[in-house]
């Protein structure tokens, strides 16, 4: 991956911090992070509001410009800590893996939302912000959300291959009516979060 950290940003990096995945029933948790080349890449918005095709466009954009990682974090931790902890402890991986990857600590770290892991996980050693709706006014987070959930899309597709009645190529693990249905008729999977309410309550009925 070429480096397009300019020197004027040395001991002054930004990190753009989202996280994808916190509410569907199935699958991970997956945060990406992402310094920003310059001139950073036109078009940067929060995932949710770019069509499939344009996301694809910009991921490559920024795999190839920019610096990046992901953090993942499994459906056995999800359910062990909760999708909270398991949101805090996806970015802190994605940040650690980052900072592995350019060779320096960041000056700070943005992070859509309203919380940031800084007190929450003992890993975490960043200056951090919390942006509420960072996804749509940082272009570091925006591009971030991207990668977070093109990654995340992509496990789920993965995944939809070996357990096909769930629509997970279509619903990324969310409660769709489709779902729903499928985990009625099939039962939950490994890969289902047996922390969440669907899911468990149907559990006691088995």
């Amino acid at each position: 991956m070429p480096s397009e950290v300019s020197g004027s940003l040395k001991g002054s990096l930004v990190i753009g911090v989202d996280e994808a995945g916190r509410g569907p029933l199935a699958g991970p948790v997956v945060a990406g992070a992402v310094v920003l080349c310059k001139p950073r890449p036109s078009g940067l918005d929060d995932s949710k509001k770019l069509s499939g095709k344009r996301r694809g466009e910009l991921e490559t954009v920024i795999k190839r410009r920019c610096r990046w990682a992901v953090g993942v974090v499994d459906v056995e931790e999800i359910d062990r800590l909760n999708i909270f902890g398991a949101t805090m402890l996806a970015m802190t991986r994605a940040v650690q893996a980052l900072c592995e990857v350019i060779g320096e600590e960041p000056g700070e770290v943005l992070v859509d939302g309203n919380m940031t892991p800084f007190g929450r996980r003992m890993e975490w050693r960043w200056n951090a912000r919390a942006i509420v709706g960072g996804d749509a006014i940082e272009p570091c987070i925006s591009a971030a959300s991207i990668i977070a959930k093109e990654h995340r899309d992509r496990i789920m597709r993965d995944l939809a291959l070996a357990h096909p009645h769930y629509g997970w190529e279509r619903n990324a693990g969310y409660g769709t009516a489709q779902h729903l249905a499928a985990l009625r008729l099939h039962g939950a999977t490994p890969h289902h979060r047996r922390s969440f309410a669907p899911v468990a309550q149907l559990e006691l009925l088995v």
